[in-house]
């Protein structure tokens, strides 16, 4: 088995928010370290792994990119179940994105595991002289969601490491560290209580 084939767990990441706001570079950037300027719209579902070292562990991140156009909806949600992470993209160029960020989270939270962690990426910043949405608004929609919040360029791979990393360690702290561990076997103080009489008893049968 080669080094690449190994990992003590595996998971599985979405990226979801409308067309066009990046994430099928975001995910090649990552995962390949490659941007393609003229990437297509995603049709359906597109997915990608990159193994990441948390604290001695060798996770597994499956990462899915869904397409953001509203006819394939129905289709890309079934993609959300067992998902235990997320990254929800806007463009920070088009207030139209950033406005449909609350319909994603909602089909997220509907869809994925319950315990799903979540990451709010404004991308594009090597656009920042178009910027309509600003930092703090994008951050202060992440506080009041109770999410992390991130700006970055898939571009010029701008903090792109940092959001996979830290969603990654996220759920690690999720799945792994604040998972309960089994309780000690308990041991009987009890002694074991013969009967009185424990004379065999004689058995009737005559075969």
């Amino acid at each position: 088995m080669s080094e690449e084939d190994h990992y003590d767990y595996i998971w599985k990441v979405v990226l979801v928010g409308d067309s066009g706001v990046g994430k099928t570079n975001l995910l090649s950037r990552f995962t390949r370290n490659e941007f393609n300027a003229e990437s297509k719209s995603t049709i359906g579902v597109e997915f990608a792994t990159r193994n990441v070292n948390i604290k001695g562990k060798t996770i597994r991140a499956q990462i899915w990119d869904t397409a953001g156009q509203e006819r394939y909806r129905a289709i890309t949600s079934v993609y959300y179940r067992g998902a235990v992470g997320a990254l929800v993209v806007y463009d920070i160029t088009k207030q139209n994105t950033f406005d449909s960020l609350q319909k994603w989270l909602e089909e997220l939270r509907e869809h994925s595991d319950p315990h799903c962690n979540i990451m709010l990426v404004g991308n594009k910043t090597d656009l920042n002289h178009l910027k309509e949405v600003m930092q703090e608004e994008g951050r202060a929609f992440a506080e009041k969601e109770r999410i992390s919040f991130v700006e970055t360029s898939a571009l010029d791979a701008s903090n792109v490491g940092e959001a996979f990393n830290n969603l990654l360690v996220d759920i690690y702290k999720t799945q792994v560290e604040d998972q309960p561990s089994p309780p000690p076997p308990k041991e009987s103080n009890r002694k074991l209580e013969l009967p009185e009489d424990t004379t065999p008893q004689q058995s009737d049968c005559s075969c």
